[in-house]
């Protein structure tokens, strides 16, 4: 799979299993999927990290890196194609 196609199945998945539905993003309004994201993204770099980021806007629990590379970009781009959606319901 692309890019492109790995980031789309990621956000279908998190529709369909983890019920992350538009309606449930957008009580996210403090940009929390931006900062989700970025904390995954950032996993990309730092593959060893063992704790929760700080940065990290939701319990500790649901922090869930994956040793794949890849597969914590796929997370990233997930959420912010959630975030873009998000913003474009709220901006009109």
């Amino acid at each position: 799979m692309s890019g492109i196609e790995r980031i789309a199945a990621e956000r279908k998945r998190q529709m369909s299993v983890k019920g992350w539905t538009p309606e449930h993003d957008d009580g996210h309004n403090n940009f929390e999927l931006l900062e989700a994201a970025i904390c995954y993204a950032n996993e990309y770099y730092h593959a060893h990290l063992d704790s929760v980021p700080s940065s990290w806007p939701w319990e500790p629990e649901a922090w869930k890196p994956s040793t794949d590379i890849i597969r914590n970009l796929e997370k990233a781009g997930a959420l912010i194609a959630a975030e873009i959606d998000r913003l474009d319901r709220t901006n009109g």
